[in-house]
């Protein structure tokens, strides 16, 4: 004969499982938010950058962030790399056309 499901035990522990990982998601998001240099924005100015962000449809515009993502990622990736997988010939990290941070500051 078979042993009967505890299906309490499966919610409890897949409820357990959805905590962690919303605990996880949000602590990734504050490190990503540190990383990108965000956290020098007060909570009112990047509540409203990331507002406008999820509002917007423009695909172009949205392809555009996704680039400059991964290039963000992809610089960092190489930072932590050890020095021999790492890129020797001086190319920058940042796609062409984009400006650094401190460039951007002002503008919108």
């Amino acid at each position: 004969m078979r042993k009967p499901r505890d299906f309490d035990a499966e919610l409890k522990a897949l409820g357990d499982k959805a905590r962690d990982l919303k605990s996880r998601k949000v602590q990734q998001l504050g490190e990503l938010v540190i990383a990108t240099g965000a956290d020098a924005l007060s909570a009112d100015e990047l509540a409203g950058a990331l507002i406008v962000l999820a509002e917007t449809k423009e695909a172009g515009k949205r392809e555009a962030w996704g680039r400059r993502g991964a290039a963000f990622f992809q610089s960092r990736a190489r930072r932590n790399a050890p020095a021999t997988d790492r890129n020797m010939d001086g190319a920058p990290a940042q796609p062409s056309g984009a400006q650094p941070a401190s460039v951007r500051k002002g503008t919108t």
